[in-house]
């Protein structure tokens, strides 16, 4: 590899200009001592560590994985890779894995096999089932797992257990873009497509730091800025990023002010008259009250409420009302901060008032955090019903009843599936007796982490942990499964741009390690969960009939994948859905002929009032959007539940690095990765620090209402007023595995966003305290 891809994340520039292909630049590492003649095989799979989707192939070599290539013929990447998936396959090969089930005895983890773990985690379900209902018994699950194992999940809790209780850690990162996705269009499915990049005359991110957070959609617009007619970018960041850095126009507004920014872009628009009213007339309903709500946010209104400059605010309006071609990106920064579906709609609504959809360059990408989030929402293993199908909507739990062959009654729809913030607080008072976490670490990802560590320890809930490393959640665990890692098992996952891609089997998973849809199934069988028929539920055996059964339930669905089979996913690049008779090659972009998935008999959701989260009627629904059109949503500005005070005078921000995925447990066991950032650490601006004497590298406290860590602080040019924590770092591979002191989930507090139900990490007010004795405050004094 000819670039030190740690200190260069995004690689080499290969320029292309406006509406040219992006060239193939194929990235590669082996293990030492590996060429790749030496190479025993290639197996064919995808990235694994954020949610570009990037192709690439595993190097085997004696029965072990030695390394990985970006696949140059893939739509996706072009054949570039992260340096999270260059250097993470090493993860799979860490001493520490689970090999072997573990059960609490005498309050300590002990070796056993798996008749007598799974006989516990089935007893034990019985018993619940028996005594309590369905109603005591959760799933919590993740954004990475594959296709066939999340469309099992959700066959086994809302079919056959019948708890409405299912939810992923997808809560986290991307449940915001589903929601927004369903106000706007009637449906989840992103609209745009990665190529949009390739024909784009402005760029626009909103609260998405993509050089770090999808490192290969990054380079592609690098590529774009170095070729000829490069684009114009947006950048909407507290923080300079290195989005931020190459922007023509960069707005760092107040965290918590993100729907009075938005409505001051559209007042302009509106104000300027860059609107296709043609497009509005005829696909959308709603201008008129959008019209109303913008017109009481002129920018100086808005720049006095988000510290910024009304004439920056005029600037980025302009590039954006006359964009030939605009596409935008949205993410954490909107996604989990206050009112995080009422911002992430008004993105929506800049593309559906200037009729910038289907066309390519024109389009939205609501992104997603994770690489399989796209399935965890398509086949219902989240607050959703497998393929799309409206909770509210008798004819859809028909539908899916009859897929299942179970009566309808058996699927739960009295409300919508439980989110996850929701399934804690039932596991706190007592009523959620078992929660089964698959593939995520809660005990470091989760807001307000005492509260967690308390819910999780408590004797009455018993907690099953199915996972591929002894994480800080599976060490408060009563059973802990051991589960085989990607490159172990096959399966398919699907992107942020909606393209499918199918992982084989490289290797075996060690020691007595099983794939996830084996556990399931296995727990399925001896749990003798039957259909109306008596014959097993779920029916499939193994990946392959899993995806078949899944194409029945996507058929006629938005996520169509009816046209897929693992045959047409082998070699060449991954397939866009829908993928179908009348799509057999896959869709590029989504609502091209103006047709929306909106219709009152085929949309996902009914939608919900952006203020209070309080879902409509479908009888609301009908009468406002009889015809199935796009909905623009206006939203009112409401100030954030906690502000900087006297006493807590910084917002803090919490977010990712590029270095590390979620709670690093694969990025820490990658040497290089590791090394490029050990510890947890803050960032402060510069005048921020100079006023409380702190220098760069001191190590200072950062405290909030709810907790504490320490860690060194970072000058930069962050926005005054504003500090930011990286939330990976956990508890295993600290000095003192007591140590709680450094991570960012410590300090953030139990809020959600009230249509999305999505946490706030990035509003809570902080303080910081230099090096030296604490000092109190004016409330502890």
């Amino acid at each position: 590899m000819a670039a030190d891809r740690i200190a260069e994340p995004w690689g080499a520039r290969t320029p292309y200009g406006a509406g040219e292909q992006w060239p193939e630049r194929t990235d590669q590492f082996l293990a030492d001592g590996v060429d790749p003649e030496s190479v025993d095989r290639w197996a064919q799979s995808a990235a694994v560590l954020h949610s570009n989707g990037d192709g690439l192939d595993i190097a085997v070599k004696d029965g072990r994985i030695v390394g990985v290539r970006g696949r140059g013929a893939d739509r996706v990447n072009r054949g570039r890779l992260d340096p999270k998936d260059l250097f993470g396959w090493q993860a799979n090969a860490s001493t520490d894995r689970l090999t072997t089930p573990l059960v609490r005895v005498e309050g300590e983890l002990r070796p056993t096999d798996w008749d007598d773990a799974m006989q516990r985690v089935v007893a034990h379900s019985k018993r619940l089932l028996g005594d309590h209902g369905p109603r005591s018994i959760g799933f919590y699950t993740s954004g990475q797992l594959f296709l066939e194992e999340y469309y099992t999940q959700a066959v086994i809790a809302h079919g056959a257990i019948g708890t409405n209780h299912v939810d992923g850690n997808t809560r986290l990162c991307t449940a915001t873009a589903a929601e927004a996705l369903k106000e706007s269009f009637g449906c989840d499915g992103q609209p745009g497509s990665y190529t949009d990049v390739d024909h784009a005359d402005v760029i626009a991110l909103f609260g998405h730091n993509v050089a770090e957070t999808q490192t290969v959609l990054w380079a592609r617009m690098l590529d774009r800025l170095a070729g000829g007619a490069p684009p114009a970018i947006v950048c909407v960041d507290p923080r300079t990023t290195p989005v931020a850095d190459r922007a023509t126009v960069h707005l760092a507004p107040l965290p918590g002010t993100n729907v009075a920014l938005m409505n001051a872009l559209l007042h302009e628009i509106i104000r300027n008259d860059w609107v296709d009213h043609g497009y509005v007339a005829t696909n959308t309903v709603g201008y008129d009250e959008l019209q109303r709500r913008v017109a009481e946010f002129p920018p100086e209104r808005a720049a006095d409420i988000c510290g910024l400059d009304a004439t920056d605010i005029r600037a980025a309006a302009r590039l954006l009302g006359t964009a030939e071609r605009l596409l935008s990106t949205v993410l954490q920064g909107f996604y989990q901060s206050h009112q995080a579906t009422a911002a992430s709609v008004q993105v929506n609504n800049i593309h559906l008032i200037r009729g910038m959809l289907g066309r390519p360059g024109c389009g939205v990408l609501q992104m997603n955090g994770q690489p399989t989030a796209e399935n965890t929402r398509e086949c219902g293993a989240d607050g959703d019903l497998s393929g799309f199908r409206n909770w509210a909507n008798d004819s859809h739990i028909a539908d899916l009843a009859q897929l299942w062959n179970l009566e309808p009654q058996q699927i739960p729809h009295y409300a919508p599936p439980t989110h996850a913030m929701q399934m804690f607080r039932f596991a706190q008072e007592g009523s959620l007796k078992m929660l089964w976490i698959t593939a995520t670490n809660p005990a470091v990802s989760l807001p307000e982490l005492r509260r967690i560590r308390d819910i999780l320890t408590q004797e009455r809930l018993f907690v099953v942990v199915e996972d591929i490393f002894l994480t800080e959640t599976a060490e408060l665990a009563d059973v802990v499964l051991p589960a085989a890692a990607w490159g172990e098992k096959t399966g398919t996952f699907t992107n942020a741009d909606r393209t499918v891609h199918l992982s084989e089997k490289a290797v075996e998973p060690p020691g007595s390690a099983r794939s996830d849809l084996d556990i399931f199934l296995d727990y399925a069988r001896r749990m003798d969960f039957r259909d109306k028929d008596n014959q097993p539920l779920p029916a499939w055996t193994d990946a392959e009939s899993a995806f078949e059964a899944w194409k029945k339930c996507s058929a006629g669905r938005p996520c169509d994948y009816s046209g897929l089979s693992y045959a047409k996913l082998r070699g060449g690049s991954g397939i866009q859905w829908p993928c179908n008779g009348d799509n057999p090659s896959g869709t590029e972009r989504l609502y091209a002929d103006g047709k929306f998935w909106a219709h009152p008999d085929y949309c996902e959701a009914y939608g919900k009032d952006l203020i209070t989260g309080a879902p409509l009627e479908p009888t609301e629904y009908r009468a406002m959007n009889p015809h199935g059109k796009a909905i623009i949503k206006a939203a009112e500005y409401l100030p954030a539940h906690e502000r900087p005070s006297d006493d807590y005078p910084f917002a803090l921000i919490t977010g990712r690095t590029v270095y590390h995925f979620h709670t690093r447990t694969k990025t820490a066991r990658a040497p290089q990765l590791q090394r490029a950032a050990p510890e947890v650490w803050v960032e402060i601006s510069r005048a921020d620090a100079g006023r409380l004497g702190v220098e760069d590298g001191d190590h200072v406290q950062v405290c909030t209402p709810r907790g504490m860590i320490t860690c060194p602080a970072r000058l930069s040019a962050i926005r005054d007023g504003v500090v930011f924590v990286p939330f990976h770092y956990g508890y295993w591979d600290a000095p003192d595995p007591r140590n709680h002191h450094r991570a960012g989930n410590e300090l953030t507090l139990t809020d959600w966003d009230p249509v999305s139900k999505q946490p706030i990490f990035k509003t809570a007010a902080a303080r910081v305290l230099p090096p030296g004795p604490p000092r109190p405050t004016a409330r502890e004094a």
